[in-house]
């Protein structure tokens, strides 16, 4: 092989030769995808479509002959969606990929529902749908995002449901298509660029009613991730009540159509008002029952005899404790009296054994020198000088013999 270089490039002749070449080697495979363009030239032997991925801005051309073609003609057409088995094709005049069908397979609504199913299991089990993933919708919020068709019927169902509710709400809407290849990636859009707006509350996602394959849009993965991820709560009002594609199920909530979307996501003013009145009057019921209540307690214990005369325990207290004090007061007296008798019987004895009173009676106390006193005839000698104490004083008597 010659090496390629600036000095010696390849011819793009060669150039679309060798992609042609790889790309012959590639095998037939079978492809999905949604017919967007159908050309049927009358006379031609060859029928011309494009097939449309549809979650991707992403499209092939595929030629068949008239013959593969014929087969299922009167069974698909433009928007539907097909399963083909063909091999990849490099047109080198004009360097062109297609897709060469040998075989073309109308994809039945069966068959989709057999894959939603699927897919709805595969997702359940990530936990797309969990309840505790649900996130409560605000009481009254600033504004919503409205994602839904132009000038739809079900763009002027939410609105016009929603300010005749709460005339200052208000909205942001970004108008997608709900069906089609295009609606994935339009309405995937929005509801992420709607969620990145700080003042958007709530989303609603909503369409009328329509066939499986016109709500298919609303089952895919991408949109179903895409909500998911969503930071802000997000309410599905896809079609009509029997509806359910797979939007409601990670939505954080499901409306049966787009009118009760708006009922969801707004309150009504007057049933507020209604609502309020009915919160004071039940107030004031409570209140006012309370106070009668209190009242008729207080009342009950005015007219209680401790309440109505006050002062009648104490005066009754006063009298026994006027009756305790004067029996206090004369046995207290007795005792004194009892007392004062004991002590003056006491102190009549006490001066009748004194020494002072024996000596009043005559009697004298003798001692000797040293202050002892004289208690026997031996204990003095003949000549020894002594003191007598009498009553008055005391005077020294010397002892002399005994006569």
């Amino acid at each position: 092989m010659a090496v390629n270089t600036a000095e010696t490039p390849m011819p793009v002749g060669v150039v679309s030769r060798k992609i042609g070449g790889w790309i012959d080697r590639l095998g037939a495979l079978w492809v999905e995808g949604q017919i967007t363009q159908l050309s049927r030239r009358p006379g031609a032997g060859v029928v011309f479509m494009t097939l449309r991925d549809p979650a991707q801005e992403v499209s092939l051309t595929v030629t068949c002959f008239r013959d593969v073609f014929d087969k299922v003609a009167d069974v698909i057409q433009e928007g539907a969606r097909v399963v083909v088995f063909a091999k990849p094709v490099w047109y080198a005049p004009s360097g062109q990929l297609s897709l060469r069908a040998a075989e073309i397979r109308p994809v039945g609504v069966g068959e989709l529902l057999v894959r939603l199913e699927r897919l709805k299991k595969t997702l359940a089990a990530e936990g797309l749908f969990a309840p505790e993933r649900k996130k409560p919708l605000p009481f009254l919020p600033r504004r919503i995002g409205l994602v839904t068709g132009r000038a739809s019927a079900a763009e002027r169902d939410v609105l016009e449901t929603a300010r005749h509710r709460w005339p200052a709400v208000r909205f942001e809407v970004r108008p997608v298509a709900v069906q089609g290849v295009h609606a994935v990636p339009q309405i995937v859009k929005a509801v992420q660029e709607l969620d990145g707006l700080p003042e958007v509350d709530v989303i609603i996602v909503a369409r009328g009613g329509g066939s499986v394959e016109d709500l298919l849009p609303f089952s895919d993965e991408q949109l179903v991730r895409a909500v998911a991820a969503c930071r802000t709560p997000v309410v599905s009002a896809i079609g009509h009540e029997p509806d359910n594609p797979l939007l409601d199920y990670v939505a954080d909530l499901r409306s049966r159509t787009p009118t009760h979307a708006a009922k969801d996501a707004v309150p009504d003013v007057g049933e507020e008002h209604v609502r309020i009145e009915q919160l004071r009057q039940r107030a004031l019921r409570v209140l006012t029952g309370v106070l009668d209540r209190e009242e008729r307690g207080l009342a009950a214990w005015l007219s209680r005899p401790a309440m109505a005369e006050p002062y009648a325990i104490v005066d009754e207290r006063a009298e026994v404790v006027d009756a305790v004090l004067t029996r206090a007061r004369r046995t207290l007296a007795h005792l004194l009296d009892r007392a004062d008798s004991e002590l003056e019987h006491t102190l009549a004895r006490v001066v009748a054994l004194s020494p002072a009173s024996t000596l009043k009676r005559g009697y004298a106390v003798l001692q000797r020198q040293d202050g002892a006193a004289v208690r026997a005839v031996d204990e003095v000698s003949e000549g020894e000088e002594l003191r007598a104490r009498v009553a008055d004083g005391e005077f020294g008597v010397t002892v002399g013999p005994v006569s």
